[in-house]
């Protein structure tokens, strides 16, 4: 009833609007982490418009490691983008088949080669700035710590953020390493593995003009392959 297109946008889309939140919640820690403010919890308000200079530079990290999360997120999307225009999914092929077909398009070739290691490298620089924005905040909780929820939190709101930098990373290494191209947002990591349809019918390739990956890896007999035995 639907492209496929069209249903992968969608999820993409879901998906990256649920891991905004939790991204900002849990670089903005000095805002949204419960703080001691005398006998009560300090408000939205009030963690934001404290003047204190440590916690200040700390809202100033804070506000880069988001912008860091934010450029991560932009070459990610873009990256998405590109692979459901460009590739597809064919569970008749194994997940490393891609490199031996796109290499007939040098064109796609290079620009996912390129991709990928930017993909990796700004998923790398981004955990970097967390993990000193994680050591920061520390801090913050020994000098304006008020109970159990100011601990809770902190924790809750980081390992979200940090299971997103670690599914990221492995799907940036993995792809970098074993030329592949898996997704970062669909269910068990989706790896696409053959060229879209709607590309080949564009540039008026024929499927079987392609190179097609060794039959050792993966022994899928297709029902034109099977060939009638008669009886006597």
């Amino acid at each position: 009833m639907f492209d496929q297109d069209i249903i992968q946008r969608v999820k993409v889309a879901g998906l990256f609007l649920l891991q905004s939140y939790k991204v900002v919640t849990g670089t903005m820690l000095s805002i949204f982490i419960p703080q001691n403010c005398g006998d009560k919890i300090c408000t939205l308000k009030e963690n934001y418009n404290n003047s204190e200079v440590y916690h200040q530079c700390l809202f100033y990290w804070n506000g880069f490691s988001m912008f860091m999360f934010l450029c991560c997120y932009l070459i990610e999307l873009r990256r998405e983008e590109w692979c459901v225009k460009y590739l597809d999914i064919d569970n008749d092929y194994p997940d490393n088949c891609l490199k031996e077909i796109i290499m007939k398009e040098k064109k796609l070739d290079r620009y996912m080669d390129k991709i990928n290691a930017r993909y990796y490298n700004i998923i790398r620089a981004t955990a970097v700035v967390y993990f000193v924005n994680l050591g920061l905040t520390m801090k913050m909780l020994n000098d304006n710590y008020h109970s159990s929820s100011t601990l809770s939190c902190f924790v809750s709101f980081s390992l979200l953020v940090m299971m997103k930098l670690y599914n990221s990373t492995m799907v940036a290494y993995d792809s970098v390493k074993n030329d592949k191209m898996m997704s970062a947002y669909m269910s068990e990591f989706v790896s696409f593995n053959v060229l879209d349809k709607d590309y080949l019918e564009q540039k008026h390739i024929n499927e079987t003009q392609l190179v097609i990956c060794d039959s050792d890896k993966r022994n899928v007999v297709k029902e034109e392959d099977i060939i009638p035995v008669v009886k006597p």
